[in-house]
């Protein structure tokens, strides 16, 4: 199927830009440290999100390699839920608005 792609201006709509509301979701990042191991970070994140070994292995390694990485995104109430819970360890997390 071919769609034209138009601007609302060039097809004679208003454009306000204040008029779109789109909430980005609240996110949890978890941060480097060198005092827990790997399996004490996956342990805690499977724990903390209820995602899969694999998915818990994958951050681990992001956040080993990167020094941070996304682990949660939704609402303020789950990303306080879950940082909670990563900070049970004393990890180190912190919450984007």
């Amino acid at each position: 199927m071919d769609m034209d792609t138009h601007l609302p201006s060039e097809l004679g709509l208003p454009w306000h830009d204040d008029d779109v509301d789109v909430a980005a979701p609240n996110r949890v990042i978890l941060f480097n440290d060198e005092e827990h191991t790997f399996d004490e970070v996956i342990g805690q994140i499977i724990r903390a999100t209820g995602c899969s070994m694999t998915e818990a292995e994958a951050i681990t390694f992001e956040v080993h390699h990167l020094g941070k990485a996304l682990v949660f995104e939704g609402e303020l109430g789950d990303c306080l839920k879950v940082s909670s819970v990563l900070e049970e360890i004393a990890l180190h997390t912190q919450i984007e608005f």
